[in-house]
């Protein structure tokens, strides 16, 4: 069955039904981790559904191609969110079951995770469908376009004119950081369209029962972890670890995207290639736990980025991260006292934050994030779209809708 029964022991109350849209586990990534957590967070104060796109797009043309369809994951949805799975890239028939799966469940709010363009005509279709039944739209936004799509030119332009009708239909916007809402309102100019930030909530389901403690005499582990991609500045990294002492190991997790293969090429190539260990591929969530217990910092180099799930990994296993002052990364990390930031793109400051962030280690870090949080910015967005369909409804002498204030 592609959708889980209906859960006739959840009450219906007087706060929104929201129906939250993002990627499935079939093609996994970031989104699909964070489409979970999010649905689960939104249950403990909502009746949550999901639909999950669960084919993105044909598998030979996504970079991790060979791992599509294998269950890497361990995480899964409260009882108490209902799920559809899902949604194909070509839509025959799974787009019409998930219209239908729409209408069923009749949400007040559709959620909308957006990280790629290769859901975008799906998206287009599940936003009309949802108008028509009067639904209220809101997107959330991870970026404001994949930085892999942005390197072709005709990925570039499908985007930025096919997006236009979806948020032309937008009730409300989400994203992570002022970073963020400050490049999506000048990129997508959502003039009087509400928006709100919600700071990435943690990832602690990748905590091992136990972290594999450092001996006295052994060397400071590096961690860098996630997809191997231009704009992560793994290239910077093995340049600042080569002028680290020999105090320091290096391991590298992650699977090459883009064919980015630079980096690999250059610790293969490295005077310090004994000290150096590369897992070029997509891991476990039981590997996860492995490689983050057996870290003593964590370092992210990236030349640009809205928000990182492995700094949120990192966070929630309370260890150092070094990590560059780009983007939205800033906020993200910033209240966080295991935090070094480094700026982008700069080997010999990289290699001194490490050796700074070494001097962190030997404690646990608390991690400031929380999905609570993230809700918390959700319930004050649902608030201000009542606002207005209350002042909308008044003017028109309309029914008052379920999303007006006085139902917070």
């Amino acid at each position: 069955m592609p959708a889980s029964a209906p859960r006739p022991d959840i009450p219906e109350t007087g706060d929104p039904r929201i129906l939250v849209v993002g990627s499935g586990w079939r093609f996994l990534s970031g989104i699909s981790y964070y489409t979970c957590r999010l649905s689960n967070a939104l249950a403990g104060r909502y009746d949550v559904g999901v639909i999950l796109m669960r084919r993105l797009l044909p598998a030979r043309l996504y970079p991790g191609r060979d791992r599509v369809g294998h269950r890497l994951s361990d995480l899964g949805y409260d009882p108490r969110v209902r799920v559809f799975d899902g949604v194909d890239w070509w839509g025959v028939p799974s787009l019409a079951r998930a219209i239908g799966f729409l209408r069923e469940y009749r949400p007040d709010v559709l959620v909308l995770q957006w990280w790629t363009g290769a859901v975008l005509h799906s998206y287009l279709v599940l936003v009309l469908a949802a108008r028509r039944l009067g639904i209220r739209v809101i997107v959330e936004f991870h970026e404001v376009q994949d930085t892999g799509e942005l390197r072709h030119r005709w990925a570039a332009g499908y985007v930025r004119s096919a997006i236009r009708p979806l948020l032309s239909r937008t009730d409300g916007v989400i994203v992570h950081s002022d970073f963020d809402r400050r490049a999506v309102r000048e990129s997508y100019r959502l003039d009087g369209v509400p928006d709100e930030i919600a700071l990435h909530g943690p990832f602690d389901h990748h905590l091992p029962e136990t972290a594999e403690p450092a001996d006295a005499d052994s060397p400071v582990r590096l961690l860098f972890f996630g997809t191997i991609r231009p704009y992560k500045g793994l290239e910077d990294l093995v340049e600042a670890f080569e002028l680290l002492g020999p105090e320091y190991h290096l391991t590298v997790v992650g699977e090459t995207w883009e064919g980015w293969t630079l980096p690999v090429r250059m610790i293969a190539e490295s005077p310090c290639r004994d000290r150096i260990t590369l897992v070029n591929r997509y891991v476990t969530d039981a590997e996860v736990n492995v490689y983050f217990g057996a870290a003593d910092v964590v370092v992210l180099p990236y030349r640009r980025s809205s928000a990182s799930g492995p700094l949120h990994i990192a966070m929630s296993h309370g260890l150092p991260v070094v990590v560059t002052a780009v983007g939205g990364l800033v906020e993200a990390a910033e209240a966080y006292t295991g935090t070094v930031l480094v700026p982008p793109a700069a080997p010999g400051a990289l290699a001194d934050g490490i050796e700074r962030a070494a001097g962190l280690t030997g404690r646990r870090h608390a991690d400031p994030s929380s999905w609570e949080r993230t809700v918390d910015a959700y319930a004050r967005l649902l608030k201000r779209i009542g606002e207005r369909d209350q002042e909308s409804a008044t003017s028109s002498n309309q029914t008052v809708p379920r999303l007006s204030p006085d139902l917070r």
